[in-house]
């Protein structure tokens, strides 16, 4: 309760708000030209050193990445991806205090297609996009989002990973690339770059169609962000790269915590946001701008004249209600607006996730995201409970007629040249399978699988993204190849299921 005859008259006290007129918190000599933080003032040359010394840190903590290797730079042409560029090419200048030790390559995805800009608008960006990656001297490589229409299935597959390298390996290779170096063993690649090939109209109408097929935008930004990993981890193993660099930053990567959290993708949050990612086997993913705000990044580009190009996303000019990730970003945003520990704090939650050591085949991987299923639980699980309350609230009532409810997924009618003939098509009529007859279908007839057959082989999140489409033929082939080859493998494996001994069962 306040007083009603209470006296207040002692001064206010007024909050000393940080201003480029103090000096920098690391030298106490200089002018401050940024604050980055609350009381966190630096000059332009600290500034320079500070942000530097950051991403060298990152890379010099983890050592993933050894001597020699092939990394590849993945662009898009944004403030963060750009500055990763500069700090690449800042730690292998011949000035440089701690100089990078890896060949670096860039890749930038052409997604013009998929969010409709025009053929005159996709020239334009790309030129801009050349003069900044030639600028580099670094070898890069032009490719259109249409690619991913084909690709092959090995994409999706697990390749065999390298074995593991020991911290006493990583001072042996550096010893031995520092002895090379010093003999002038090591010559400078020359630069290569690959063009962005002319895309036909019909595989860019193809891509419009498949974004278009989920009826969300968020169904379509989650559809779209798996397409481009796809074609940005093919592309690193048809180069020859090993690592694959990727720019998010600190803002991005919380955002992208608490999405991933809604989007029920909470089981693959330490890969989705960690500094490394080795679902891909052969290929690890690695962030090395996680620990940047990007209030920090646009600072450092503003200061020190790093271009970069802007790109328009299927999330340009919408409302922050129009999807899930859209509506995160603006709420993340406006609190850390107000409250600017709000960032930090959900990235330092995201420092603590493990990944879990988990040997998952081939089979117990989802199809798109390549994590292990997190679908494949016992039945007393909560997400058992939520399919079968699925189930229950869509099983036709008694009373209703097949018109009232129709099917949720009708089978695929067989060509009518398998259905009728009973002939198998892989031999050229001549033969019979022997499935053909008894009503099983072909054994090598490219059906497209139900929409049921293909949830199974997917997480809880993908199968989310998958329920939002409006039909699952619009697919890339390579996905529906792969979904075959694993449900037949899937259907062979319980056929000899009497016939296989148990892990139990080895010593008897």
């Amino acid at each position: 309760m306040c007083q009603v005859d209470e006296d207040y008259h002692g001064p206010l006290k007024r909050v000393e708000v940080p201003s480029v007129s103090k000096k920098c918190v690391k030298c106490k000599e200089g002018t401050a030209a940024v604050v980055i933080r609350a009381g966190d003032t630096y000059c332009r040359g600290c500034f320079k050193e500070y942000f530097i010394h950051k991403f060298r840190a990152m890379l010099g903590k983890n050592r993933v990445i050894f001597p020699g290797e092939k990394v590849l730079l993945a662009v898009s042409g944004g403030p963060s991806s750009c500055s990763m560029l500069s700090q690449v090419q800042e730690g292998l200048s011949q000035n440089a205090h701690k100089k990078l030790r890896f060949l670096p390559g860039i890749v930038f995805i052409d997604e013009g297609g998929a969010v409709g800009q025009s053929a005159e608008e996709r020239r334009k960006t790309v030129a801009e996009l050349q003069a900044v990656f030639k600028a580099s001297g670094f070898p890069f490589h032009m490719v259109a989002l249409e690619q991913v229409l084909d690709l092959p299935s090995s994409v999706v597959v697990m390749a065999p990973s390298p074995s593991e390298r020991t911290a006493c390996s990583y001072k042996a290779a550096v010893d031995q690339f520092i002895q090379s170096d010093s003999r002038g063993c090591s010559t400078p690649r020359e630069q290569e770059e690959t063009s962005t090939p002319d895309v036909q109209e019909s595989h860019t109408q193809l891509l419009q169609q498949l974004i278009g097929s989920a009826k969300t935008l968020t169904a379509r930004e989650d559809l779209l962000n798996t397409l481009r990993q796809h074609l940005l981890v093919h592309t690193a193993r048809s180069e020859g790269y090993s690592k694959l660099m990727l720019g998010d930053n600190c803002t991005r990567l919380a955002v992208k915590l608490l999405t991933s959290i809604s989007l029920g993708r909470g089981a693959q949050l330490a890969q989705d946001t960690g500094f490394s990612d080795s679902r891909y086997g052969d290929i690890m993913l690695v962030r090395p701008m996680r620990d940047y705000s990007a209030k920090e990044i646009a600072y450092y580009n503003h200061m020190f004249s790093v271009p970069s190009v802007f790109m328009p996303s299927l999330g340009t000019k919408t409302k922050d209600t129009s999807s899930i990730q859209r509506l995160t970003e603006s709420f993340v945003i406006k609190l850390q607006a107000d409250f600017p520990s709000t960032v930090s704090t959900i990235y330092r939650t995201s420092e603590k996730l493990q990944k879990s050591s988990s040997t998952a085949d081939q089979c117990d991987r989802c199809l798109l995201c390549m994590c292990a299923l997190d679908s494949a639980v016992e039945n007393s699980s909560a997400f058992k409970a939520t399919l079968i309350s699925e189930q229950l609230s869509q099983t036709k009532s008694p009373g209703a007629t097949s018109a009232e409810i129709p099917r949720q997924n009708p089978a695929p009618v067989e060509p009518e040249s398998t259905a009728l003939s009973g002939q198998c098509c892989s031999s050229g009529g001549g033969e019979d399978c022997g499935k053909a007859a008894g009503g099983g279908g072909c054994c090598s007839s490219a059906k497209i699988p139900e929409t049921t057959d293909l949830k199974s082989l997917l997480c809880y999140s993908c199968q989310l993204t998958v329920k939002d489409m409006s039909s699952v033929e619009r697919l890339p082939q390579y996905i529906l190849s792969e979904a075959q080859r694993r449900q037949r493998r899937s259907q062979m494996r319980e056929e000899i299921s009497e016939f296989l001994l148990d892990g139990g069962d080895d010593g008897d």
